[in-house]
């Protein structure tokens, strides 16, 4: 880990503390240990690079020099009963960031539960772990990787990059409209029946709705109508049989990719 650890409020959300490393395994990684070693949080960590970037069930997450790597520290945010509804949170904070420093509007779609995406390739990752520290505390750290000016060969998905569509947008703008977008969504998720307006809109934005899709959960393949998604962001799939069913995991393809 390379740079200076100078925290100072973060630029677009005052409110909370700032970090800039230069090169870094992983900025999740960092945050867990800013939080055992007795942060208070919330705070933002940026770096300039990764070098052991990873995607959800561990996937690797390329993360070369030019494009967003941050993640955000919370301790025992609240109310602790709906951590669950936070990455759609990230994700609804993301796109807002997205369309202020691409001066865009709906530029981006969101597919289940946190990916966005343009014309159908994937533009950012966005993971949230959690951790129950020694002193019973718990740390929430939501990592953000979005590809501002170059984007990987991925397997799964096509990807995307904002300079490839065009969009000269500098990580420092990125970062600054990200933090603002969170500290106002995450203030008024907070509040009682906060999550409905975050639901809605992901909804405005989603890509699959209404759409046949398969889920790929760690048990089995399922197919349906993406019909909904329930009150604490979990997506409800419409069967041949006419049933509903809800999803509380997986991963989302159109169906025929």
């Amino acid at each position: 880990m390379t740079g200076h650890a100078i925290e100072r409020p973060a630029p677009g959300a005052p409110d909370f503390l700032y970090e800039e490393l230069e090169s870094v395994g992983s900025t999740n990684a960092v945050c867990f240990d800013r939080a055992r070693q007795g942060h208070e949080g919330p705070l933002w960590l940026r770096a300039g690079e990764q070098t052991e970037g990873r995607g959800r069930r561990g996937r690797e997450w390329s993360s070369p020099a030019g494009n967003l790597f941050t993640s955000l520290l919370l301790i025992d945010p609240e109310p602790a009963n709906r951590i669950g509804e936070l990455p759609l949170v990230a994700a609804v904070a993301l796109a807002d960031a997205v369309d202020k420093a691409a001066g865009t509007l709906h530029l981006v779609e969101l597919k289940w539960p946190n990916d966005l995406l343009v014309n159908g390739a994937k533009l950012s990752g966005i993971l949230l772990e959690a951790e129950v520290l020694s002193d019973d505390r718990q740390a929430v750290v939501i990592g953000f990787g979005v590809n501002c000016i170059s984007h990987p060969p991925l397997s799964l998905y096509k990807a995307t990059d904002l300079r490839s569509l065009g969009f000269q947008v500098p990580v420092e703008a990125l970062f600054e409209a990200l933090a603002s977008a969170f500290s106002v969504h995450f203030r008024n998720w907070q509040k009682p029946g906060g999550f409905e307006n975050i639901r809605k809109h992901w909804l405005k934005r989603a890509t699959h709705l209404g759409k046949q899709i398969s889920v790929k959960t760690a048990r089995e393949d399922i197919t349906g109508i993406f019909a909904d998604l329930d009150a604490h962001g979990h997506l409800v799939l419409k069967q041949d049989d006419g049933q509903l069913r809800t999803i509380y995991a997986g991963d989302v393809f159109l169906s025929g990719e």
